[in-house]
Formats: structure tokens, sequence, C-alpha cells
């Protein structure tokens, strides 16, 4: 029988993580303050606690995986957080914080006599039901940790790979991957509406465009399979993506490299935000700029 892992943060991504760990035999040690989200996990055996630290108190490893750098300071570091627990060993966060924080917490953390990992991921909500999540962790210096967490991560992820043992790493390349994502969204929906103005069909113009040099995740995957059948539903969420790209920015500016893209793109996230629900799916953001167009890209009939 595998050990019983701690898990935090049972959302659209956090709730499928944890149904393929109870699937390749993992016990759970659960907190989450959605009964919904518990109920299908705690019929299959999993347990629930009514704090952070009360998981720390039950499970040496402990995964997080809440939407914001402030929600992981508190679930981590607050006066109820798994750093106060008596079991813990080892902290996984698997949220998207930033170089940062993950710093702040692997030295708070090593303080305690707990490891930090940190461990974002990548390939959305699809990736998680699938069990085919990228994972990219960063620090554990002498990588005894992460040996010990590789088996864990598998249940969840197809690729896992130990980026480095700074602290932050894996936050870093995180951010890379979606400062990436967001910027070939907004440039591929703005080149995309200029065809379409000029009289080009859109499905067509897509279909060339994925088979030629133009090719990329966001032309494939988000504007041919989701934004031309006006299915705004890709699965993550806009806030967060602006706050990925915020971050992007910050650490950017940090630490000298150039980010001028970036502070373009994240501008169309902020309206995208601004002109609606938050929690809309990233793809809100085409629609702006659609408004700025005066056309649509949807399929032709």
């Amino acid at each position: 029988m595998s050990e019983r892992i701690g898990f935090i943060g049972l959302g659209a991504m956090g709730q499928k993580m944890a149904r393929h760990l109870l699937d390749h035999g993992f016990g759970l040690e659960l907190f989450d303050t959605n009964p919904g989200a518990l109920a299908p996990l705690l019929a299959r055996g999993a347990r629930s606690h009514g704090s952070p630290r009360e998981v720390g108190d039950a499970a040496e490893i402990v995964l997080v995986c809440v939407p914001t750098p402030e929600i992981v300071e508190q679930v981590v570091l607050g006066e109820n957080g798994v750093i106060r627990g008596e079991v813990v060993r080892v902290l996984v966060d698997h949220s998207t914080t930033g170089p940062s924080m993950a710093r702040h917490l692997e030295q708070a953390l090593r303080a305690r006599g707990i490891k930090a990992l940190d461990a974002p991921l990548a390939g959305g909500v699809a990736g998680a039901e699938a069990g085919t999540l990228s994972v990219m962790v960063g620090g554990d210096a002498d990588a005894d940790a992460y040996a010990r967490c590789e088996p864990v991560f598998a249940a969840f992820g197809r690729k896992v790979v130990h980026i480095g043992t700074e602290a932050g790493l894996g936050q870093t390349l995180k951010l890379v991957n979606n400062m990436i994502v967001g910027a070939t969204l907004v440039a591929t929906s703005e080149a995309v509406l200029f065809g379409i103005k000029a009289g080009l069909d859109p499905q067509q113009m897509l279909e060339m465009l994925n088979a030629s040099t133009a090719r990329s995740y966001a032309s494939e995957n988000i504007v041919a399979g989701t934004v031309l059948r006006r299915e705004f539903d890709f699965g993550f969420r806009l806030d967060l993506m602006r706050k990925d790209i915020r971050l992007f920015l910050a650490e950017a500016e940090a630490n000298g490299a150039p980010a001028f893209t970036c502070a373009v793109v994240k501008q169309f996230f902020d309206q995208a935000v601004n002109t609606g629900e938050p929690s809309r799916d990233m793809t809100q953001v085409v629609q702006v700029l659609e408004g700025l167009a005066g056309v649509r890209i949807e399929e032709r009939v």
C-alpha cells in the first residue's frame, strides 16, 4: 500500500489530480473549503481535515494546488498552515506563484525542517483529466525529496522533470510557458482577424496556418480548437492567465530581462478582465480583439 499524501486545493485541476492519486493506490488526506469537491474523493476512502495544519499532521508529503500566491502563503505559512503540522516533511506547491514566492516558502519551511519543491503544471484541465500533465520541479539541493515525490508526480504527469535544485526554477519555467501561450494567443487572434477583414475564410486560413510555419499551440488547440466554434471553454480562467502574465512581467523587471511584448499582452488581458466576470475562460481575450476589429473568428456556414 502506498503512503498517504496530503492534498490541498481541489479545484478544476486538483480534483482530477487527486483522483489519479487514488487510482495509483495512494491514500489521501484532504483540505478544501468546497464540500462538493471533497465528496467523490471521500467516497473512495480519502479523509477530510478541517485545516491545512491538520493535513500537515496527517501526511509526510503535502501537495498544494490553489489559485493565487496569496492563498498559497496563507495555506502554507498561515496560523493554521501546513508549516505548523507535526508530520509533514515535504511541501510541494503545484500552484503558479512565481519564483520569488517559491524562494520565500523554501526559506520558511527549511527553518522548520521541511523540504520544499515548487512544481507548477502545464497541460490544463484536459491534461489533469487525462493524467498527462507536465510537472516542472524546482528546489531540493540533495534531490532526495524529489526522488521520493517522483512516483507521486507520475500518477498525474506524463512529463516530469527536475529542472534544478534552486528554489523557484520550476516556477520560472511555468511563467515562461504561460507568457508564450498568452502572447501567441493574442498575436494569432490579431493576425487571423486581419485576414478575415481582408476576405479570407477563417477555417481555411487556420488550416493553412496550422500546416505552415505560423503553427503554434495557440493556433491549433485554442483558436482553431475552440474559438473557431465559438466555444470559449479552453479550461483556464481568464484572471489566472492575467495573474501569470503579471507575475512574468514583475519577475522579468526584477532581474532586468526585456519584457516589452509581455507589457503589451498584459493590457489585453487587463481589458478582458475589466469587461466581464474575471473567472470566465482565458479565451475571452479574443473577444476584446474581435470588438476592436469588428469581425469574429467563426466558421462560415
